[in-house]
């Protein structure tokens, strides 16, 4: 016997097994049981809750449909508290209508609303109804509105004191919050020092605003930047921040502390670093001294470097003060040496105290005076008095 005969009547042998076991096995599968009378069930796994006022609400509903036929069920609101509003939904969409198959339960309906802000405290019954051709159910939802206390409506900073220098601009970070049962317009405002400026932006936003409006038990974020002017003096600076309704007043403190800067200047009067001078001869030189600072300085000691042989010397050495933002004058007195030949000298003048300091280098030309001009003078009046007389000589021809 070949191979191919054997496979063949294996194979034959099987199906019959299988044809012959078949109606036993599906004998031995259980059947889904029908329920005993059709129904159909609207239900919550929530159907008692409490609830706060201005509680938004997503009550998720299951409809179980053994009618024995698919159908459409109408979802709609038996029952709800008078001044109350709700829709039903499903997959983000509102929806009025849901269809069913038979032995089917859908669960991706829910009921949405909104507890009112003005609600009283106690306990209310919602009511909803799933209905189809043959069948329908009623849901009833118990709620219980808390009897909850409104806390306070505020306004405050995270961090309220900075510190930086004169250039910096203070940036703080404040929430407003509006915890009545209503629409609130907050004005804005801010009491800084002469030439401060305060602004006030919405968290996220690049807009300046003076006022905010939040709606009912809302929260908004504002960022509140701070610019000190340029010349400001160091020292710590106070700034009070409001929020004002008309029945209420909001308010913090924000501190802003200015460090030191210390900036000095060492000039003249006209700018002009170049005088003339004579050998052996005291030249004065007014100076100026300017504070570009914010801070006052003191004790401020003015040094020279000339050429040897010079002396300089200060009508002040040390200034006792110099006020931030003030200028001081001075009087250099400058003499060149006793030798020094005509030409272009320079000479360092500087100014100092513990923080800062500041020089000035001027080109002092030195100018030698010698007795030929006294001669050349001389000369020029002998010259003058022969021209005379030789003209009255012979004039008289």
């Amino acid at each position: 016997m070949n191979m191919n005969g054997k496979w063949t009547r294996a194979l034959a042998l099987l199906l019959a097994l299988l044809t012959l076991t078949a109606p036993a096995l599906a004998e031995s599968v259980p059947e889904a049981e029908a329920p005993a009378e059709p129904y159909v069930e609207l239900s919550t796994p929530y159907p008692a809750m409490t609830v706060n006022t201005g509680d938004e609400m997503t009550i998720d509903l299951a409809i179980d449909n053994y009618s024995g036929s698919s159908q459409d069920f109408a979802l709609s609101i038996v029952e709800l508290p008078e001044g109350w509003e709700g829709d039903f939904s499903a997959s983000g969409q509102r929806v009025g209508t849901v269809h069913a198959r038979n032995g089917e339960v859908i669960e991706d309906v829910a009921f949405e609303m909104t507890v009112p802000l003005e609600a009283e405290a106690g306990d209310y019954a919602i009511v909803l109804k799933a209905a189809g051709e043959d069948f329908a159910d009623e849901l009833t939802i118990e709620l219980t509105v808390s009897a909850e206390e409104l806390g306070n409506s505020s306004f405050e900073v995270e961090y309220p004191e900075q510190e930086g220098d004169a250039q910096t601009d203070f940036t703080f970070s404040a929430t407003l919050i509006n915890n009545t049962l209503s629409t609130q317009s907050y004005a804005l405002a801010a009491s800084a020092p002469t030439d401060w400026t305060v602004s006030f932006t919405p968290a996220g936003e690049t807009t300046r605003v003076a006022a905010l409006e939040l709606e009912a038990r809302t929260t908004q974020g504002v960022s509140i930047t701070v610019v000190p002017p340029e010349n400001v003096a160091a020292g710590t600076y106070e700034i009070p921040c409001t929020a004002t309704t008309v029945s209420e007043r909001l308010s913090f403190t924000l501190s802003v502390t200015i460090n030191g800067t210390y900036d000095l200047m060492l000039s003249t009067p006209s700018g002009l670093l170049s005088f003339d001078a004579y050998s052996n001869k005291e030249s004065a030189v007014q100076l100026t001294l300017t504070n570009f600072g914010n801070t006052d300085l003191t004790n401020v000691n003015l040094t020279s470097s000339a050429p040897t042989g010079w002396t300089v010397r200060f009508a002040n050495e040390t200034i006792d003060v110099i006020e931030a933002g003030a200028t001081v004058e001075t009087t250099a007195y400058i003499t060149p040496g006793e030798n020094a030949m005509s030409g272009d000298y320079l000479t360092t003048i500087s100014a100092a105290d513990s923080n800062t300091s500041d020089s000035a280098e001027f080109r002092v030309t030195v100018k030698t005076e010698t007795t030929w001009g006294i001669v050349g003078i001389a000369a020029v009046v002998v010259l003058i008095v022969a021209l005379l007389a030789v003209m009255r000589k012979f004039g008289r021809r």
